[in-house]
């Protein structure tokens, strides 16, 4: 069977992404931190699309966490194939970069881009086997453009569009895409402390964007239409960056 394991999978753009590639037949492996009853939540949305959930807690920014999970997955699963991957976890330690501290940049790195490049590197070997696999990772319009307050944030963003666009380019050969998503302002818990009134008036669409929003063009990115895509950044934000 194929799945799709879609990393911070159980809130927000994530569960998104598991609801709309559950609805496109995969089985889907739900990653999550610690908040196991919105991971528990997730499960049933996705069962009630008729396919498997499968939780899989890990820190993704904890090499060893990763190994120790995919390792135990892989071997309760051993003809099952993880097809799709969807690295999406991601956090915000906002602050001006003279005031930032030490702890604030390596949390968002370390999950966002070390994330990617452990969780990745040990996925994408039975992806080069069987010479198949998507890749997407979620990226932001702050590693597009940067934002104030963000060095972190936007920093780890562009680094991860970039690990994008160099991966596309080494296993392109082996029928395996790489992509990245690029939301702009997006209504999560992770966006529930902006200003929504005020940055509404930056947006030339006037809104925030929706969760299916982004996990559509997640899904278009996963599908047989775009397998002539691979490098690229689709951006999900309203117009706020082109």
């Amino acid at each position: 069977m194929n799945y799709a394991l879609v990393t911070g999978g159980s809130r927000g753009i994530g569960r998104a992404i598991c609801l709309e590639l559950a609805s496109m037949g995969y089985h889907i492996i739900i990653n999550y931190a610690s908040n196991r009853q919105a991971a528990q939540e997730a499960k049933a949305l996705v069962e009630a699309k008729g396919v498997r959930a499968d939780l899989l807690p890990f820190d993704v920014s904890s090499p060893t966490d990763i190994e120790k999970a995919l390792e135990g997955w892989k071997e309760a699963h051993p003809d099952d194939f993880i097809a799709v991957l969807v690295n999406n976890a991601g956090i915000r330690r906002d602050n001006m970069l003279v005031l930032m501290q030490d702890d604030e940049w390596n949390e968002v790195m370390g999950t966002t881009l070390n994330g990617f490049f452990h969780i990745t590197r040990r996925v994408l070997k039975d992806m080069v086997r069987r010479r198949a696999g998507r890749i997407v990772n979620i990226a932001s319009v702050s590693g597009l453009t940067g934002l104030p307050g963000q060095a972190n944030y936007s920093a780890s963003r562009a680094a991860l569009i970039g690990a994008t666009k160099a991966l596309a380019k080494e296993v392109a050969a082996r029928k395996i895409t790489v992509n990245a998503v690029a939301p702009g302002y997006v209504d999560t818990d992770m966006t529930h402390d902006l200003d929504q009134d005020k940055l509404k008036g930056q947006i030339p669409v006037g809104r925030f964007g929706t969760p299916e929003e982004v996990a559509y063009a997640v899904g278009f990115l996963v599908s047989e239409r775009a397998s002539y895509i691979t490098g690229d950044v689709i951006s999900v934000n309203g117009g706020l960056y082109t």
